[in-house]
C-alpha cells in the first residue's frame, strides 16, 4: 500500500537520528511502500515526548538556575553593595561624560573625513547611474543607498531598522561560528561531538535525546530536558539582556557601571576591554566592517537552511562535496533532484 508519511525518514520511523538523518529533509515529503497502520502505530508508540524527559525537580532546578542572573542583578541594585556602587560611579561619572562628549566629537569628525561616510560613500550599484534616497545620507555605517522597499522614509523607522539590523547581524556571525566550529572539529577528528550538524541538535531536542554540553559526557544540566522547557529557560536567560537593550545604556547604572556610548555600541570596560574605540577614525571603520560581515552572515544562515534542505547535510561537509565534485553537488543538481522525488 502506498502511504505518505511527512514526518519521519523512509528509512525508519523508530531508529535512532543517526539512522534518521542519512536521508535528507526532502525525505519527509517521500513515498514509501509500507503498511500504513502499522506504520502509524510504531510512530504514535515510539515518537517520545520533547516536553518535558525529566522529574518535577529536576526541572525547578533548571528554571531556577536560568532565573537566577536577573535576580542576581536585581538583588545586588538593591542592597548596599549596589548602593557603595552606585556612589563610585556618580563620582566618575561627570569626568567619563565630558570624555564620551569629545569622542563624540572626533566620531563626527571621523565621518566626515572616511571613504565609507557621507554622499561621496560607496554605492550599491557601484559607477552605474542611479537616483539614490536622499533621506540615506551616509550617517549609519554601511549605507549604500540600497532601500528599493522605501522602509527608510522615517528617520525614527530608520534608526528602528538599524538597531534590530546589526543586533541581527551580531546574532548571525556568533550562530554561523556555533554551526561551523562543531562540524569542522569533528571532521578533522580533533574533538567528537555526538551531533556535530547544526540543523540535527534541534531534531534530536525533538526526538526527546540527551545531549551533552561542549562534547563531554555526562554534561547536561539542562540538555536532558525537552525542547519546550530549554525555550522557558532561554526566555528566562534572556529577559535582563533584553531589559537592559529596551531601557538603553542607562540600564547598567544601578550596577555602578556607566556605559559612555549608545545602545549599538554601549563601549565601556564592559563591552570594549580592548579599547578599539580609543582610535575614532578606525573605529568608524570597524564599524562598517561589522555590519558589512553581519550582512555576509545572514545571507550565509540563508544557505545554511537551503542546504540543511536539500541535502540533509552540514555547510562544512555541502562545502567538501562541492569541491570534490562541483558539476554533480551543487544547488541546480539538487534542485533538479527535487522536481524527480517530488
Amino acid at each position: 500500500m502506498v502511504s505518505l508519511h511527512p514526518l519521519a525518514c523512509p528509512l525508519s520511523l523508530s531508529s535512532s537520528s543517526s539512522s534518521f538523518l542519512r536521508c535528507p529533509l526532502w525525505s519527509r515529503r517521500f513515498f514509501s511502500v509500507s503498511s500504513a497502520p502499522k506504520r502509524r502505530s510504531s510512530f504514535i508508540t515510539e515518537q517520545p515526548s520533547f516536553f518535558c524527559n525529566a522529574s518535577w525537580q529536576e526541572l525547578a532546578g533548571v528554571l531556577l538556575f536560568s532565573a537566577i542572573p536577573f535576580t542576581a542583578v536585581k538583588a545586588i541594585a538593591n542592597s548596599p553593595l549596589g548602593e557603595s556602587l552606585q556612589r563610585k560611579m556618580e563620582e566618575r561619572k561627570k569626568f567619563a561624560v565630558e570624555n564620551s562628549s569629545k569622542f563624540k566629537a572626533l566620531a563626527e569628525e571621523a565621518r566626515k573625513e572616511s571613504f565609507w561616510y557621507g554622499e561621496d560613500r560607496p554605492r550599491w550599484l557601484g559607477p552605474i547611474s542611479y537616483e539614490y534616497p536622499s533621506y540615506l545620507t551616509g550617517e549609519l555605517p554601511g549605507d549604500y543607498g540600497f532601500d528599493i522597499a522605501g522602509l527608510g522614509k522615517d528617520p525614527v523607522a530608520l534608526q528602528k531598522y538599524f538597531n534590530f539590523e546589526i543586533l541581527h547581524a551580531r546574532w548571525a556571525m556568533l550562530a554561523s561560528v556555533g554551526a561551523l566550529i562543531p562540524e569542522i572539529l569533528d571532521l578533522l577528528g580533533a574533538f567528537h561531538f555526538v551531533e556535530p550538524v547544526w540543523w540535527r541538535v534541534g531534531y534530536s531536542k525533538l526526538k526527546g535525546d540527551t545531549l551533552d554540553y561542549l562534547g563531554i559526557q555526562g554534561l547536561h544540566f539542562a540538555g536532558s530536558q525537552g525542547v519546550v522547557v530549554i525555550a522557558i529557560c532561554q526566555a528566562l536567560l534572556m529577559v535582563g539582556p533584553e531589559y537592559a537593550r529596551y531601557c538603553g545604556t542607562d540600564a547598567l547604572e544601578p550596577l555602578g557601571i556607566y556605559l559612555p556610548g549608545d545602545i549599538n555600541y554601549p563601549g565601556g570596560a564592559l563591552f570594549d576591554p580592548l579599547n578599539l574605540s580609543n582610535d575614532p577614525e578606525a573605529f568608524e571603520e570597524l564599524k562598517v566592517k561589522e555590519i558589512k560581515n553581519g550582512r555576509l552572515a545572514m545571507v550565509a544562515w540563508l544557505g545554511f537552511y537551503v542546504q540543511a534542505a536539500l541535502t540533509g547535510k552540514g555547510p562544512v561537509q555541502n562545502l567538501i562535496d562541492h569541491i570534490s565534485d562541483p558539476f554533480h553537488n551543487n544547488m541546480l543538481d539538487s534542485l533538479d533532484f527535487m522536481k524527480v522525488v517530488m
